[in-house]
């Protein structure tokens, strides 16, 4: 946690909470700790001494590797050295006389700062997706239009082949009501006709 990379604002937090790491693991002094252990102060004092050195330096170690889990998991040198960049930005425009909402005041807050430098960027992200969105709201009218035809000329074909399916079973129906035994002599006479009219 504790490294030299980073902007001046994240230097001067670590060193700040790495003094407070230190002060809160040292709070207890030995003579707190010769208050709770009495008997062994005064039986083992070198050892004592050594005890609440080891039993400091745990402390020490747990909050510091307690607080790295927290600061990696949520991104907290990342987010101070953003925080850092937003103000340091801020001043150098106020310096050049630029106006605008995040130009570094004394009073100004680095939620404010945030925003001032966040917002334009959401509007930006927002216009590309509405921008997205109609394109996309466009290919799905294309689409429907498409569909709407393909389901126009598949009603079409399906009409068409009913029609044709019905006049198929109205001459079924007809050639069922003709007499057989008549189309059969008709047929053969037909046939000997035509022997007799070509003997080759």
């Amino acid at each position: 946690m504790f490294d030299q990379t980073g902007s001046r604002r994240w230097m001067h937090f670590q060193s700040a909470l790495q003094l407070a790491i230190q002060r809160s693991a040292r709070k207890w002094t030995f003579e707190d700790f010769a208050e709770c252990f009495p008997l062994y102060v005064e039986e083992e004092k070198n050892a004592a001494s050594v005890t609440f050195n080891i039993i400091s330096d745990f402390i020490e170690k747990q909050d510091r590797d307690d607080i790295t889990t927290l600061f990696e998991k949520y991104g907290v040198q990342g987010n101070i050295d953003i925080l850092h960049n937003i103000v340091t930005e801020a001043k150098a425009r106020k310096e050049k006389g630029e106006i605008s909402k995040d130009v570094w005041r004394e009073d100004l807050q680095p939620r404010g700062a945030v925003c001032a430098r966040t917002i334009p960027v959401l509007e930006t992200e927002a216009a590309r997706l509405r921008e997205t969105l109609a394109q996309l709201e466009d290919e799905n009218r294309h689409l429907q239009t498409q569909l709407e035809e393909n389901i126009k000329t598949k009603d079409e074909a399906d009409i068409r082949t009913l029609d044709l399916l019905q006049k198929l079973e109205d001459t079924y129906t007809q050639w069922e009501k003709l007499p057989m035994d008549a189309i059969e002599d008709w047929t053969v006479q037909t046939a000997n006709a035509l022997k007799s009219s070509n003997p080759h």
